[in-house]
């Protein structure tokens, strides 16, 4: 049952001291989208961190330590939030999150559920992605962590799938409402067997879970087609769209166009 206001008050204040204390490092966000590419929709927009000088996530994260990864996290949530309804988004916005940086889901949540309610953007548009190549130190905690989020209302998402740790066994415990292909899989898939043979097991599997497929990382036309055979229509990658800095890109009309000629 999703927290009315007097607790997201308590939560907010509460917490562990990692989470409350400062990050120490200004970021920001680019946005890029994920698109519905049977009509051009937007399905949710990743946020993706930045420095505020537009330096690139790698320049952040460089500055992140075992002690100040929670409050990173907890940074990186509120900033994804207050920019989305600064720029108006009315569709989901997409948030990592650093599973090894959650003590309680309840608690590390208050920020994210403050935030919302301050920036008055709901709820149910916020999906939490989980990157499966981290290595998750606990991974009944990790299941705890999703199954709080989902029954708090927000959209689930395992990052990365097929380049992890946990695979098919995170699966099995717990079956996120989106998973994002790994680029890897992604890469060359129209001219790999190989690669066509594993994504179509993997999204087979996940619509027989009721799980969205997202393709990320797609660059050609050819992918783009290939990926569409293979009947996945979430697209991520600059094909369609490069992250912008603060901002909501607009997609790439032509390449949506060149999608429908071959589709036809």
């Amino acid at each position: 049952m999703p927290l009315g206001d007097e607790s997201l008050d308590l939560l907010a204040s509460a917490g562990c001291a990692g989470c409350r204390g400062p990050f120490g490092v200004e970021l920001t966000m680019a946005f890029q989208p994920i698109v519905d590419v049977t009509d051009g929709s937007i399905f949710a927009y990743e946020a993706l961190v930045r420095g505020v000088d537009g330096s690139g996530a790698g320049a952040v994260m460089s500055k992140v330590t075992h002690d100040n990864r929670f409050a990173f996290d907890q940074l990186c949530r509120r900033r994804a939030v207050e920019l989305a309804a600064r720029l108006g988004m009315t569709t989901r916005v997409s948030i990592n999150f650093m599973p090894n940086a959650v003590y309680q889901p309840e608690l590390c949540l208050g920020t994210t559920l403050a935030a919302a309610r301050r920036s008055n953007f709901p709820i149910d548009r916020i999906m939490f992605e989980v990157t499966e190549g981290e290595r998750v130190e606990d991974r009944p905690h990790l299941v705890n962590i999703l199954n709080e989020y989902k029954r708090q209302g927000f959209t689930t998402a395992i990052d990365d799938f097929g380049a992890g740790h946990s695979g098919l066994n995170l699966l099995a415990e717990f079956q996120p409402d989106v998973v994002k292909l790994d680029m890897d899989l992604v890469r060359g898939i129209d001219t790999s067997r190989a690669r066509q043979a594993i994504v179509n097991c993997v999204t087979r599997l996940a619509y027989a879970l009721d799980i969205a497929v997202v393709a990320e990382g797609v660059e050609t036309r050819d992918e783009l087609a290939a990926l569409r055979r293979l009947g996945i229509k979430l697209i991520q990658g600059y094909l369609l769209a490069k992250p912008a800095f603060e901002a909501l890109p607009a997609i790439d009309a032509a390449a949506l166009k060149t999608r429908r000629r071959a589709a036809a």
